[in-house]
């Protein structure tokens, strides 16, 4: 629907024309096509957008909306955000002088304007006016605060899928694909629409079962998803109601806030309590689909082209609480500088159903597949390290199973669950608040036993990694 609309206003070559968010929706391949599309065209091109690749290869002057005044400036956007960020500054000392000016004067009013009234009736309208302007002056836009809720730590590996593949009617979407998460990922899904993207983020969370192959999850898996087209919302609720059910409060990391102050951290206003969903801006109901999703405890976050209809300033603060997110993280994205900036690996379509993993982001990628910079600016990764772990894992994975290793990789598993249970258990005893108070030798003891199966469980994974990469290497080849 997205390309047709955009066939519709490109055919006639018009002189001026006019795109709000033209990438919503797009897949990658069709973005890059408008692109060199736009760039071709004589006409003048005033575009709205949240996509900062997009911004930066097409615009050459900026208009700034901001507190219901705009500012132009004369370049692109690649130039926008260091200004931007130099005037907010500039502002806050203004604000600042402002302040402080107003406290000297009224200091001075106090200190006996009545006997002094007829000289300085002058000085006094002066502050009234200077009182006017302080309040015409909007106060900084508040600060979008995102806290993720995190339940309990999972496993080293998070997902194990091995040659699964799926089909429906016609070629299959996936084929043979083997691929290990490991906890902390954030995996980036990219191709064109119809590839399969859904279809794969569905595979890899188990709401599809494979035709064939092996999937395997952690055992405490705690996922929370974002759909794309927002069908999770109820429409005929109000805003208070969809984030807690109809109560006045939410649990938040296992705290209970009230649902004004944390609509707060999502900057929607406390009038806004009983706003009914259907009445919300698209972006608007972006954020609030990001309140419920992290309001739940998880340690699996599932995001479907989360960057729709969001705002920069929301972009920028979903950036940084993915970093600072502990879990691991799956996503479907479009946005390039997103997927920059937030992935640590990319799973490309490369056609008939074959899906490739590429260390980095979207740019990374691109590297790896033509071998080419691409023509934009890009966030640099450090180089990963590998571990002491993994480098026994490495050089395990050449060597041939031992009647003794498969032996232990049909035990690890039982032993995988055990010591699951004892984290469970020694968790719940250490849930009771007052049990250091009335028992010290019991909780110490308790949070002992957790630490060694902790440490425990830890080993047997990475063992039980080890194994499995090997007899995978076996059976291939």
């Amino acid at each position: 629907a997205r390309r047709v609309a955009l066939a519709q206003v490109l055919a006639p070559a018009p002189d001026i024309l006019l795109l709000d968010e033209p990438t919503n929706h797009l897949d990658l391949p069709t973005i890059e096509f408008l692109e060199r599309e736009l760039d071709a065209l004589r006409s003048a091109v005033v575009i709205v957008s949240h996509d900062r690749r997009f911004l930066e290869n097409l615009s050459r002057t900026t208009v700034w909306l901001t507190d219901g005044v705009t500012y132009r400036l004369d370049k692109g956007f690649a130039d926008f955000e260091p200004w931007r960020d130099d005037f907010i500054e500039h502002q806050r000392n203004e604000r600042h002088k402002l302040k402080r000016k107003i406290a000297a004067e009224t200091s001075w009013l106090h200190k006996g304007v009545t006997a002094r009234r007829r000289r300085n009736m002058g000085r006094l309208r002066a502050l009234i006016e200077l009182r006017k302007k302080q309040n015409k002056q909007r106060a900084e836009q508040g600060k979008l605060n995102m806290p993720v809720s995190e339940a309990g730590i999972s496993g080293k590996l998070v997902i194990y899928a091995k040659h699964i593949s799926k089909s429906f009617t016609g070629p299959p979407l996936v084929k043979d694909l083997s691929l290990r998460v490991p906890r902390g990922a954030r995996i980036g899904i990219v191709g064109p629409n119809g590839t399969g993207k859904t279809t794969l983020l569905n595979l890899l969370t188990g709401a599809l079962a494979p035709d064939s192959g092996t999937l395997q999850h952690i055992r405490n898996l705690h996922m929370v998803a974002l759909d794309q087209k927002r069908e999770q919302l109820n429409t005929h609720a109000t805003l208070q109601d969809a984030l807690t059910g109809g109560g006045e409060t939410i649990i938040v990391n296992g705290q209970k806030r009230h649902v004004v102050g944390y609509m707060k951290d999502f900057l929607f206003l406390p009038e806004q309590v009983r706003t009914p969903v259907n009445v919300l801006s698209g972006g608007e109901r972006g954020r609030l689909m990001l309140a419920i999703a992290f309001a739940r405890p998880s340690n699996l976050l599932v995001l479907d082209e989360p960057t729709n209809d969001l705002d920069l300033e929301t972009l920028d603060l979903l950036q940084e609480n993915l970093a600072d997110y502990g879990g691991t993280v799956l996503l479907v994205s479009h946005d390039r500088d997103f997927l920059d900036r937030v992935a640590t690996t990319v799973i490309a379509w490369e056609g008939a159903g074959k899906w490739v993993e590429y260390a980095g982001g979207y740019s990374d990628m691109m590297r790896q597949r033509t071998g080419v910079q691409p023509g934009v600016t890009e966030i640099r990764k450090p180089k990963r390290q590998l571990g002491e772990r993994e480098s026994r894992t490495a050089a395990k994975s050449g060597s041939k199973l031992s009647y003794k290793d498969k032996y232990a990789l049909e035990q690890l598993p039982g032993r995988i669950a055990a010591l699951e249970r004892e984290i469970a258990e020694q968790n719940a005893i250490l849930a009771d608040s007052s049990l250091f108070a009335r028992n010290p030798k019991t909780f110490e003891l308790a949070a002992q036993k957790l630490n060694q199966a902790e440490t425990a469980l830890a080993v047997a994974e990475d063992q039980w990694l080890e194994l499995e990469l090997t007899r995978d290497k076996d059976e291939k080849g």
